[in-house]
């Protein structure tokens, strides 16, 4: 199914999609699907429970003109009408779903715009990782080195590896990509609380695949600036 961009424009403008971390928007959309099937579950069990006790056997018998033959059709019940409506309910419901997720889905793929975020080059290798920050200084994880950024603000990761298919993914800022040798993949996330976080490898790339892992260390901006400006001082 292909949503018009101008309708998904229209959508983004009107607050319906929300913005924010990738934290924040996949918390969303689960929400939104959780509410949605909650409700949808409700009423299906409830005209079903309803129609059970309207309908149950009494033990009294049915008048004979009340009472069908076999093969005759009964009258009345609105000529398909609550089919009609169920449907035409189901499909509004389903296609502003589909709409509003795929756009949700686009602002992940596209996060925020270059000018807003930090660049860091990822690099991945057997069993390491290596990230390159915008004045050249390269922190290793196999040297005890991490990935440093700063708390609430868009960090924009270019990935790729030096050898073998490698997968760059920090599961609790719900971002993965993978790394893949003459190739660069973008991603992004942004870091809403300080603290130390975990990368992880999730390509099966040899004997050490368990090992790859490297620190992700989320500073408060102003610390986070003073690390960055004794970097640049330290290489002047």
């Amino acid at each position: 199914m292909i949503v018009p961009h101008g309708l998904l424009g229209l959508v983004a403008q009107s607050g319906l999609i929300p913005r924010g971390t990738r934290v924040f928007v996949f918390q969303r959309i689960f929400v939104v699907f959780l509410v949605l099937g909650t409700l949808v579950g409700v009423i299906v069990i409830g005209y079903m429970l309803y129609n059970a006790y309207k309908y149950r056997d009494t033990g009294q018998e049915i008048a004979d003109a009340d009472q069908l033959t076999l093969g005759e059709l009964p009258s009345g019940g609105g000529k398909g009408k609550k089919l009609f409506t169920s449907f035409a309910l189901s499909a509004v419901v389903v296609i502003s779903l589909v709409a509003w997720t795929y756009g949700t889905l686009l602002y992940v793929e596209e996060g925020p715009s270059q000018a807003e975020s930090l660049e860091i080059d990822v690099e991945g290798y057997q069993f390491g990782w290596r990230f390159v920050y915008p004045n050249g200084h390269v922190e290793d994880s196999t040297a005890g080195g991490a990935l440093r950024v700063p708390a609430d603000q868009a960090v924009r990761l270019r990935v790729t590896s030096n050898d073998v298919f490698h997968n760059f993914g920090i599961p609790a800022m719900k971002v993965k990509t993978d790394a893949i040798p003459g190739q660069t993949s973008e991603t992004w996330f942004e870091a809403s609380e300080t603290g130390t976080y975990t990368a992880n490898c999730y390509e099966l790339c040899g004997a050490g695949h368990s090992y790859m892992t490297a620190q992700v260390v989320v500073m408060e901006p102003d610390e986070y600036r003073e690390w960055y400006t004794n970097l640049n001082e330290s290489t002047s």
